[in-house]
């Protein structure tokens, strides 16, 4: 038994290992000079560490700050939007009573299985007919909610005692009233899950901005790092200080919400 748990322990160590060097790799060349990557070897750490990647993508490349700035408002809209839908969906679903709530739950869970590429073609026809495209908004609505979400927060306030709304109810707050003042506090560690999920998938986003969007003042990150990469083809040193700048707020915000994300995989888990 301790030799099996050894072994087991060896393996995944090992392949934690063979994962992570690539990303300590890249990490760490945006910090070294080109010579010094395209010289060969598998040397992690820089011999001549230098910023001046850095200053390079921003003193440069003018819209580079535009692109940051361009996806970080995109992501933050998208996720404030998607949290205050999808829980006030979830919220309905789960404890207002209403005709056809039954059948919406299924067609919510049936929609569920719809692959997202799918629907690219009829976005793109949709957001050209209503004149959005080369707009943000293009990138937005159509990802204003996100059924899994809904069906997440509804299996949440499915479980969540009633106890704590008929108390809220006494105390004269109506249905909303409850929901914003007493549920939604309460409800903040799968919120806060559901958040970093949606600023994730709003950042990380490429094939949405690469249709919809074609002004170069108005490219998301992603879609920048593309048109980066083929002006600076063969200078690493430059395409790894970009990748490296363009995960920083994805590490920022694991960061002030990982109390919260962690609080909501525990309440899943319980449930």
């Amino acid at each position: 038994m301790k030799f099996t748990r050894v072994l087991t322990y060896t393996i995944l160590i090992i392949y934690a290992l063979v994962t992570l060097y690539p990303f300590l790799w890249a990490v760490l060349a945006a910090f070294k000079p080109y010579k010094e990557i395209v010289g060969g070897g598998l040397s992690l750490l820089p011999n001549e560490p230098t910023f001046d990647n850095f200053k390079y993508i921003f003193t440069r490349d003018p819209l580079f700050t535009r692109w940051i700035f361009n996806s970080f408002l995109i992501a933050t809209i998208g996720m404030i939007v998607n949290v205050i839908l999808n829980t006030m969906s979830g919220y309905a679903l789960a404890r207002i009573r209403f005709p056809g709530r039954h059948y919406i739950f299924l067609l919510i869970l049936a929609l569920m299985m719809v692959p997202g590429q799918i629907l690219l073609i009829p976005n793109y026809l949709i957001m050209k007919s209503l004149g959005l495209l080369d707009n943000y908004s293009s990138l937005i609505i159509p990802g204003a909610i996100n059924f899994a979400y809904i069906f997440m927060m509804r299996q949440f306030f499915v479980n969540f005692p009633k106890e704590i709304e008929e108390a809220a109810y006494v105390e004269g707050l109506s249905k909303f009233g409850t929901f914003w003042r007493v549920v939604f506090p309460v409800a903040r560690a799968s919120v806060a899950t559901q958040a970093v999920f949606v600023f994730l998938a709003f950042w990380n986003e490429f094939m949405k901005p690469l249709l919809y969007i074609t002004s170069p003042h108005k490219y998301t990150l992603t879609l920048g790092l593309q048109s980066f990469q083929s002006q600076n083809a063969t200078q690493w040193n430059y395409i790894m200080a970009a990748s490296v700048v363009s995960i920083i707020p994805i590490i920022i915000i694991y960061i002030l919400l990982n109390r919260y994300f962690m609080q909501g995989f525990r309440v899943g888990s319980d449930k």
